[in-house]
């Protein structure tokens, strides 16, 4: 039997992740739209009462400080949804990476090909909601550059680790927990106030998840004023990103394998 270098085999699952989802592409605008109708209805509509935030040292308008949290959270809810209810249905009930399995393709390149799938499904939403803060204005420095390869982190990170918890989930029911995770950190990462309205002893929870380390990372790239905080991010992402693929191939091993 012929085998595959880890390269072609992400490529052939992403090619056929593509192939099944293109026919569902009504399902990806949700993602995209999401974020935009927030943007609009808080970003702007809430942005009327409240003339401007201070963000590093700069006074930014309200729109401006909350669109690089949305572009975070494009990237999170793309990468969660595909890498929990997707990849669940996959395991447990299509039987999907027993049959690759018996093909060259390994545990570890199930692992890869479908966290990469998560990863570009998060940077697709992001990368369309880039060019409408772009067409809004909502940009102001050539750092925004490095905001695509930011959500590609993002998007590798919690579909890593979103894959990973998956693989402990017993029925659909448990997917109440995923909720039960996803909303509060879409609401208490800074997204819509900046971190000093948090109580002092709170702000260390907050600094410590996930979704705030790539919000934080957007916004400084978005507005410009980067600082050390933007390094930390990167290999807060990183490391979360390399732990859950590792797990990921455990859990695959454990389950497909034995």
């Amino acid at each position: 039997m012929s085998t595959l270098t880890p390269v072609q085999a992400t490529s052939l699952l992403v090619q056929r992740n593509y192939i099944v989802y293109k026919a569902a592409w009504k399902l990806f605008l949700t993602g995209f739209l999401e974020p935009v109708f927030y943007l609009l209805s808080i970003g702007i509509g809430v942005g009327q009462l409240i003339e401007a935030f201070e963000f590093n040292g700069r006074t930014i308008p309200y729109a401006e400080f909350v669109a690089p949290g949305m572009l975070a959270a494009s990237a999170f809810n793309g990468a969660l949804m595909d890498s929990t209810y997707n990849v669940f249905f996959k395991l447990k009930y299509e039987k999907l990476y027993d049959q690759m399995l018996a093909t060259p393709l390994s545990t570890s390149d199930i692992a890869r090909g479908e966290i990469a799938w998560g990863q570009l499904r998060g940077a697709a939403y992001s990368a369309a909601f880039l060019v409408v803060m772009l067409a809004m204005g909502l940009i102001s420095s050539w750092w925004a550059l490095l905001a695509l390869p930011a959500v590609l982190l993002i998007g590798f990170a919690f579909s890593s680790v979103c894959m990973a918890l998956t693989t402990w989930m017993k029925s659909w029911q448990d997917f109440d927990k995923v909720t039960l995770l996803q909303l509060p950190l879409f609401l208490f990462s800074a997204t819509f106030f900046p971190l000093t309205a948090f109580p002092a002893g709170l702000r260390w929870v907050v600094e410590c998840t996930p979704l705030y380390r790539g919000v934080v990372l957007c916004r400084e790239l978005t507005t410009g004023a980067v600082t050390w905080a933007s390094a930390v991010s990167v290999a807060y992402l990183v490391v979360m990103g390399l732990v859950g693929l590792a797990v990921v191939r455990r859990r695959l091993d454990k389950l497909l394998l034995t």
